[in-house]
């Protein structure tokens, strides 16, 4: 059962710190800390921290309009997280810009999990997707929800990709990046060392590629591997795993790296009978 709701009149008020100059706290960080904004972000925040997935909510902010409709949403949350509302124009001084859509909730991180642990939670049958240099958050948010929408297992993230739970990131994936497990902090070359010996069938994607996607065969573990905008894989990760394309016209040299994920997942989701 959801708490009270606490009104808040002055966008200076200490309680409600952690909502203030949004921007601004994406780039300067947040120390384990995160921002959910919407309403069906906020209800898979609740749902999964329900569930014991590690996550759990700090405090929620809401416009005061907003609260008649989400009473169920907020129901998820335990009575010890606060929430507080707010007017319009007290809102949008203390987020520092035009909050239309007018939710927040300001979540905690669960226990860092650079990829060992992950691994072991696997099932024996498993899809992943695996991200080097991916340092565009709205890429990264869309290739969560890829990897959702098409049953992937987790996503993992060397240690020069962006933050999923950056607040974009998270907005643009609509909520998936709280639910597809995913581990990030390792240098490319370890994560896919690890997820080789983990017995997967390791896939780079390329323009460059040697076979179709729609050509690589059905395995029990299979990680398909992602690279940057622009530059693609570095050779060295081309070498040294089989590559695929995806097949197009001329004319342009590859597609953006999310949609090329969202191609991939769903050939590959096909082959392995994950979807129909």
């Amino acid at each position: 059962m959801a708490a009270a709701p606490i009104r808040i009149y002055d966008p200076g008020d200490p309680r409600i710190a952690g909502f203030v100059s949004i921007r601004e706290r994406d780039l300067t960080g947040r120390d384990g800390l995160f921002i959910a904004e919407g309403t069906v972000v906020l209800r898979m925040l609740g749902q999964g921290a329900a569930r014991g997935n590690g996550f759990a909510a700090e405090a929620i902010l809401l416009l005061e309009n907003r609260l008649a409709r989400l009473g169920e949403v907020l129901d998820a949350f335990p009575e010890s997280v606060p929430v507080y509302v707010a007017a319009q124009p007290v809102f949008d001084a203390i987020a520092g810009f035009n909050m239309h859509r007018g939710v927040l909730a300001l979540g905690r991180k669960p226990a860092a999990d650079i990829g060992a642990s992950l691994l072991g939670r696997l099932p024996a049958a498993s899809l992943v997707l695996a991200g080097c240099g991916l340092s565009n958050h709205d890429n990264v948010g869309s290739i969560f929800r890829n990897a959702a929408a098409f049953g992937a297992d987790a996503v993992f993230l060397d240690e020069t990709s962006c933050d999923p739970l950056y607040r974009k990131a998270i907005r643009v994936s609509v909520g998936s990046v709280l639910t597809v497990p995913f581990a990030r902090g390792l240098a490319a070359e370890a994560m896919l060392r690890g997820l080789f010996e983990a017995g997967f069938e390791i896939w780079g994607l390329s323009p460059r590629g040697e076979v179709p996607v729609a050509a690589i065969p059905a395995a029990c573990r299979i990680a398909l591997v992602l690279g940057t905008e622009g530059e693609g894989l570095p050779d060295s990760i081309l070498s040294s795993f089989r590559t695929a394309r995806i097949p197009q016209r001329p004319g342009l040299d590859s597609l953006n790296v999310a949609t090329a994920s969202g191609i991939a997942l769903y050939q590959i989701a096909l082959t392995m009978g994950r979807v129909s």
